[in-house]
Formats: C-alpha cells, sequence, structure tokens
C-alpha cells in the first residue's frame, strides 16, 4: 500500500474529532474520502501530515509516518493540497511552480512545467500572470499543479471540486484520471459523490469523525441506505 491509516484519532484542543479512523490507497489508485461537511474529512488530511495533534498509525510507503514533522512528510513524497489553497498571489503561475520544484523520485511520476500546462491548458495561457489576478478555479489548478512540481507519490486533494463552476469541475476531473495514468495515488476529499464517481476506484465515508463505509464506488452505488444516511442533504 502506498499510504496505510489506522487507529487515527485527532483533536484540537482538548476536543476530539476523529475516533479510530482507518483507510488505505494502493499504488495508481483514487480513493474518495466522502461525508458532509463537518465529517472529519479535512482534519483527516491534515493528521496525515502531521498538522494536528494526532494518535494512531500512518504509513507511507511502509515507513511509520507517525513521529514525523511536517517538512518531513512533504520530503518523503506525500503532497498535500489543502482546501484553502494558498498560492503566493504576487508570484506568477510560472514562479510559484518553481517553488514547488523538488528532485525526481524513484517510483514516481516526474512533472515539469510543460508537462503541467498540457495537463492545465489554462495555466499554460498565463504563465506571467500574478496568482492574485487567477479566478478560484484557475488557482485550485495552480495549487495542485504547484504540488506535483514535488514530485510526490501520492497526494491529498483536499475538496477539488468545491465553489468550482461545472465546467471547470469537468476539467479537474478530466486532470485527476490524466494524473492517475500516469501513476500517481490519490486520497481526494470530497462532498460532490458525482464528481467521486468519475474519477475514483473505492470509497470511505466520514460521519462525526468515524467511518461509517468504506468500499468499492460500485458498491457505494449499488446501497441507497449508505448514501441516504451519511451523504444526502
Amino acid at each position: 500500500m502506498k499510504l496505510a491509516v489506522s487507529d487515527l484519532r485527532a483533536w484540537y484542543g482538548p476536543a476530539q474529532i476523529l475516533f479510530d479512523v482507518a483507510l488505505d490507497v494502493g499504488p495508481g489508485e483514487v480513493v474518495a474520502l466522502l461525508g458532509r461537511n463537518g465529517a472529519g474529512k479535512s482534519t483527516t488530511f491534515k493528521a496525515i501530515v502531521g498538522l494536528v495533534e494526532r494518535r494512531g498509525r500512518v504509513a507511507f510507503e511502509g515507513r511509520d509516518l507517525g513521529a514525523a514533522e511536517t517538512h518531513a512528510i512533504a520530503r518523503a513524497g506525500l503532497g498535500y493540497v489543502p482546501e484553502e489553497r494558498r498560492i503566493f498571489t504576487e508570484l506568477t503561475v510560472a514562479e510559484n511552480l518553481e517553488v514547488g520544484r523538488q528532485a525526481p523520485r524513484p517510483g514516481a511520476p516526474t512533472w515539469e512545467p510543460e508537462t503541467l500546462y498540457r495537463l492545465f491548458p489554462n495555466l499554460s495561457e498565463m504563465r506571467n500572470r500574478p496568482g492574485g489576478r487567477m479566478s478560484g478555479g484557475e488557482q485550485q489548478m495552480l495549487t495542485i499543479a504547484r504540488t506535483l512540481m514535488g514530485n510526490p507519490s501520492l497526494v491529498l486533494l483536499d475538496e477539488p471540486s468545491e465553489g468550482l463552476a461545472p465546467k471547470i469541475v469537468e476539467e479537474m476531473a478530466t486532470a485527476i484520471l490524466a494524473m492517475k495514468r500516469e501513476g500517481l495515488s490519490l486520497l481526494i476529499s470530497e462532498q460532490n459523490l458525482h464528481f467521486a464517481k468519475l474519477i475514483s476506484d473505492r470509497a470511505v465515508i466520514l460521519e462525526r469523525g468515524r467511518v461509517r463505509f468504506a468500499g468499492t464506488m460500485a458498491e457505494l452505488e449499488a446501497d441507497e441506505t449508505v448514501r441516504d444516511s451519511f451523504l444526502a442533504m
């Protein structure tokens, strides 16, 4: 497994948010982490990369990351695209990409700016534009592209379709499937079930910080009770 998480618990101060979360992602696989707002999806990502207080086991490519600092986790090849995007607004698209550059990694896809401009054609047309003068969808693409410049073998992608126009959502799905074809593994947090079905092999559903379902997308599609209980708004 690329990523194996078990018994993961997390806190914000005295408040426990995650309770014994378990999930895994295989090589070249896309796994959707689903759930309503407040289910614990973003906290799961932050716990995996060490941004919140956590306990449990997080193994990446067989290496235990339980005591690792966030910067060490990133250097190990685990990429994280937060929901907030966090681009450098005064830097151009090309400069933002260079900030993310790391050396190629054995067993991971290698990305260069020209490769990423083909993956995200919108960015190619604005490579000299400051990040602060881009739309939300364009900034989302830039954040993902900058993360890929680190040549990760697995990426945590938090709410990639949220707030985007339908056309941009379609382009995002196409790009994610292209990343998968290159051999990249992805764990994607989503509320949009339709989007998740387009891109994912398996799904894990969280509700109030606990796993309520884990299985293939086909199994989720066949289980109306689970969808109504944990995903319906």
